[in-house]
């Protein structure tokens, strides 16, 4: 019986691993939470809470992000820091750039070195979220998030500007 186990093993450590590896395999997925919950202390003076899941399933990861703006004609980048909330796949983003000027968000999730999620938020003259897209590609059945290029930034921060000369 002992002889069976030992040389089965081989095939049930392979069979597990091709398992885990199905399990995660897939792309991750990034929404944006608007306006943040006032009575909950962990997103209280947050401007936004960015969720993070794995297809349908809520999981942590970790986030970068930049505001890219335009201020007085000149570009400025400001990094992104995100606070843990009381929920494990949320974190919330106060403001950390300037009130002057045009911005633009530009949130990113990484699973791995090969999948990417991000969200574009423009603000709007005010400051808080105009309008958020996530932006993906079809792949068979299904609709992947994608890199954001810098053409889409470029194009928010005209859009931002816009909002903020009463175009929109």
């Amino acid at each position: 019986m002992s002889f069976s186990i030992r040389r089965s093993l081989p095939m049930i450590v392979v069979a597990l691993a091709a398992t885990a590896a199905v399990a995660l395999a897939g792309p991750p997925w990034i929404n944006i939470e608007y306006p943040a919950n006032p009575l909950d202390p962990t997103t209280r003076d947050a401007v936004l809470v960015v969720n993070t899941y794995h297809h349908g399933t809520p999981t942590q990861y970790a986030l970068s992000g930049r505001a890219e703006g335009i201020v007085r004609g000149e570009r400025r980048t400001v990094n992104l820091r995100f606070t843990p909330t009381g929920r494990a796949s949320s974190q919330a983003l106060t403001r950390q750039w300037p009130t002057e000027g045009r911005w633009v968000l530009h949130i990113t999730l990484k699973q791995g070195d090969e999948a990417e999620a991000g969200a574009l938020v423009v603000l709007g003259a005010d400051g808080t979220p105009s309008r958020v897209t996530v932006p993906t590609r079809r792949q068979d059945q299904w609709v992947i998030p994608r890199a954001i290029t810098a053409a889409e930034v470029v194009a928010a921060l005209s859009e931002a500007g816009e909002q903020q000369r009463g175009g929109r």
